[in-house]
């Protein structure tokens, strides 16, 4: 005879199935570099979520960024809104959404003079016990 198993049981080994490996970290600022292709300078700066950052002609505000957990492959994904903002000409809307750390080219920006790509996701409370250069 096979015995039921309760229904608190079952939800809970359905829910735990589902549920796979830990999920990603939300942080609250995202790493990102740019590269000025004028001068060949890389530059590292951090974007506050919905906060915009400047960068050149460029204003960048990332909506969104998270990374996946220590124990499994490294991956730290933003979304990314990017806007070329000149005083001499209307704003363009360059880039809009999910840029990848492990494969920038994936999802790149398109622009003669810059380029910017993803590097980290951190929380705030991170950031100020980082402040040395690596």
């Amino acid at each position: 005879m096979i015995r039921a198993i309760p229904l608190s049981l079952a939800s809970c080994l359905v829910s735990a199935a589902l549920a796979g490996p830990a999920g990603a970290i939300a942080g609250d600022i995202a790493v990102l570099q740019g590269l000025d292709k004028i001068t060949a300078r890389i530059s590292t700066f951090e974007a506050p979520l919905n906060q915009p950052v400047r960068f050149g002609s460029l204003e960048i505000i990332a909506r969104s960024c998270d990374k996946k957990p220590p124990e499994e492959t490294p991956e730290s994904t933003a979304f990314l809104e990017i806007v070329d903002v000149r005083p001499d000409s209307p704003s363009v809307e360059l880039f809009k959404g999910w840029m990848f750390a492990s494969s920038p080219a994936i999802s790149a920006l398109e622009h003669p003079v810059y380029d910017v790509w993803v590097v980290d996701c951190k929380k705030a409370s991170s950031s100020s016990s980082e402040t040395a250069p690596e």
